[in-house]
C-alpha cells in the first residue's frame, strides 16, 4: 500500500498574517484542498486560492488544478463574496431555510455585515481613515506647510467635526466602548499621520484630540442607539431617561470586558425573532439525527449567532436550558467557531501555538520553584515524558494554577469508576472530570494525562466528553466566551492568563502575579 503523502503549505491570509499548515494527506482536488485549509485554520467564509508559480518567477496565479502545485507551495487566500439570501414568496421561513442550506458547497456567513470581524489593532496608524475629498485636500496642504516651516493648523469647527465624526465611525466599527488607552492610541495616530494637527502647548500634542474623541464617541453611540444597534441599546437606560419602559437606571453597563469583538451583534438583515427561531428549531431537529449535516449546522449557527448571543448575554439562562435550545453548541467544532464569532480568533490553533511556545520557559520556571509549590511541581514533572507533546501540555496546564496561586482541586475532578461519573458535582460551576484508567496508581493521579476520556462540567453537569486534558482546557475556555460565563473564582488567575497572555485578548492591566509571570516568560 502506498504511503499517504503529507503536504506542507505556506498560507497567506493577509500581509500581516502568514501561517504554516501541515496537511496529513495531499488533497486530490482543489476543492478538497480548500476544505482542508478551512478546517486547519478554522476559516468560516468562502474563498478561492492562488499559488506562487515557479514557472513565472513565483508570481501569483489562480489555482485551478491540484497538479500545478509545487512540492511546498505558498498559497494566498482570496475571499469570495456570497449573495445575500432573498426571501422566496409563498414559502415559510423553515422551507426557505431548508432550500437555502441544502447547498452544502455554499458557505454563507449570514449577517456577517452586521458583525465585527477583527480585534482592535496593536498600532492604529494604518486604521486612520481617509476623510472627505475637501478635508483630505486641506490636511495635505497643511501638512506641506508644516513640513516646510513648522506651522500648525488650527482647524475650524466644521473641519474638526468632520475629522472626529469619521474617526468615531471607524472606532465604532471596531469597538463600541473604547478604553482610555485606545482613545489615546487613536489621537496619537491621528497626529502622527497628520503632523499639522499637533496641538501647541500640549505635552503629548494630542490630549485635546483625545478628549474631543471621547465626547464625539458618546454622541456617535447615541446615534447608533437611536438606529437600534443592540450593543448600545442594551445600555439605553443607563441614566433612566432612555429607558423605554420607565425602568430604573442601569447600574452595570453591558459591554465587552474580555476582548469580545461581537459582544451583542445586530440581527442579520431581513431576519427577526420569528425567522431566527424557525432556524433554531430546524437545527435542533437536525441534531437529533445519527449523523447531522455538518455544513447545514454551521450555516444555521452562523445565521442564529445574534439570537443566541442575545439570549446568553441578556437572559443568562441555565446551562441545561442552553443545552436543550442549542445542542450543536456543545461540540468541539462549534465551540471553536463560536469563539471565532465572539472574539475574532482561532481558538484551538492560537491556544496550542502560544502554549507550546511558552512551555520550555514555563518548565524552567517550574524547576526553579521551591517550598511546597516546588514539591507539587516536581511531582508533576516526574510523571512527564518531555518528548511527548500532550504530556508536556498537561504538565504546563496543571502547573499554571499552582504558580499563579489558584485552587485547582475544585476545578480538576477524577473519576475511577464508570458508575462514579454520575456523581454529584453540584459544587463545581466550571470544571474538568478525568475518567482515569483502571490500572492508574494514586501517585500518578494528579497529572491526568493517562485519562481514558475527559468530561467538561458546567453548573454541576457533564456537558461534553473529549479525548485529552489540553483539549478540554481550550474548550472550557471557549465555552466561557460562547456562554458568557464568569471565570471560576478558584481558577481566575489561570483563565486570565489564557485570555491576556496566551491569546492577547483585552487591554486591561495585568494583576501583579500575572505581570510577574509574563515578565519571566519574556526573559
Amino acid at each position: 500500500m502506498a504511503v499517504q503523502q503529507r503536504l506542507l503549505v505556506r498560507v497567506i491570509l493577509t500581509e500581516a498574517d502568514i501561517r504554516k499548515v501541515e496537511l496529513k494527506t495531499k488533497p486530490a482536488t482543489v476543492d478538497l484542498l480548500i476544505d482542508s485549509v478551512k478546517d486547519a485554520l478554522q476559516i468560516n467564509y468562502s474563498f478561492s486560492l492562488q499559488f506562487k508559480d515557479p514557472s513565472f518567477d513565483n508570481e501569483l496565479c489562480n489555482l485551478t488544478d491540484i497538479s500545478e502545485l509545487p512540492e511546498r507551495p505558498t498559497l494566498k487566500i482570496i475571499p469570495v463574496l456570497s449573495l445575500v439570501e432573498v426571501p422566496i414568496p409563498g414559502l415559510t421561513s423553515s422551507e426557505q431555510l431548508s432550500d437555502t442550506f441544502s447547498q452544502a458547497d455554499t458557505d454563507i456567513l449570514s449577517g456577517s455585515s452586521q458583525e465585527r470581524q477583527r480585534q482592535w489593532p496593536e498600532v492604529f496608524d494604518l486604521y486612520i481613515p481617509k476623510f472627505s475629498v475637501d478635508v483630505e485636500y486641506r490636511l495635505r496642504q497643511a501638512n506641506l506647510l508644516h513640513l516646510r516651516d513648522g506651522t500648525h493648523l488650527i482647524p475650524s469647527k466644521e473641519l474638526k467635526h468632520d475629522i472626529l465624526e469619521r474617526l468615531a465611525e471607524t472606532m465604532y466599527a471596531l469597538k463600541a466602548y473604547p478604553t482610555n488607552a485606545e482613545f489615546e492610541a487613536v489621537a496619537s495616530a491621528l497626529v502622527r499621520t497628520h503632523p499639522c494637527l499637533k496641538e501647541q502647548g500640549s505635552v503629548s500634542g494630542w490630549s485635546g484630540w483625545k478628549n474631543s474623541l471621547k465626547f464625539k464617541m458618546g454622541n456617535y453611540r447615541t446615534k447608533m442607539r437611536q438606529l437600534g444597534h443592540r450593543d448600545v441599546t442594551v445600555n439605553g437606560g443607563k441614566h433612566g431617561k432612555h429607558s423605554p419602559c420607565g425602568d430604573p437606571p442601569n447600574k452595570r453597563i453591558k459591554k465587552p470586558r474580555r476582548g469580545e469583538v461581537n459582544y451583542l451583534p445586530d440581527y442579520p438583515d431581513g431576519q427577526d425573532d420569528s425567522s431566527l427561531e424557525d432556524a433554531r428549531q430546524f437545527m435542533v431537529e437536525e441534531m437529533k439525527k445519527k449523523t447531522p449535516n455538518g455544513a447545514l449546522i454551521k450555516q444555521k449557527m452562523d445565521l442564529t449567532f445574534a439570537l443566541r448571543r442575545n439570549e446568553v448575554v441578556k437572559d443568562k439562562p441555565a446551562i441545561n436550558q442552553i443545552c436543550q435550545r442549542w445542542p450543536a453548541l456543545f461540540t468541539e467544532h462549534q465551540v471553536c467557531l463560536e469563539f471565532s464569532r465572539v472574539a475574532g480568533k482561532s481558538l484551538r490553533q492560537e491556544f496550542y501555538e502560544a502554549l507550546d511556545h511558552h512551555s520550555p520557559r514555563l518548565m524552567e520556571i517550574f524547576k526553579a520553584k521551591r517550598g511546597l509549590t516546588g514539591q507539587v511541581l516536581a511531582d508533576l514533572m516526574r510523571q512527564t515524558k518531555a518528548s511527548d507533546v500532550t504530556e508536556v501540555r498537561c504538565l504546563v496546564l496543571r502547573g499554571l494554577p499552582v504558580i499563579l496561586g489558584d485552587d485547582p482541586s475544585t476545578f480538576f475532578k477524577a473519576c475511577f469508576d464508570i458508575e462514579d461519573e454520575g456523581g454529584s458535582y453540584s459544587d463545581v460551576p466550571v470544571g474538568i472530570l478525568c475518567h482515569e484508567q483502571e490500572n492508574i496508581t494514586p501517585h500518578t493521579q494528579s497529572l491526568h494525562h493517562n485519562a481514558s476520556s475527559v468530561g467538561i462540567i458546567l453548573e454541576g453537569n457533564t456537558v461534553m466528553d473529549v479525548e485529552s486534558l489540553p483539549q478540554a482546557m481550550y474548550i472550557v475556555f471557549g465555552l466561557t466566551y460562547a456562554l458568557h460565563l464568569n471565570y471560576p473564582k478558584y481558577m481566575k488567575n489561570t483563565f486570565d492568563f489564557f485570555q491576556q497572555v496566551l491569546l492577547n485578548l483585552g487591554k486591561t492591566d495585568l494583576k501583579p502575579k500575572l505581570q510577574t509571570l509574563k515578565n519571566q516568560l519574556a526573559m
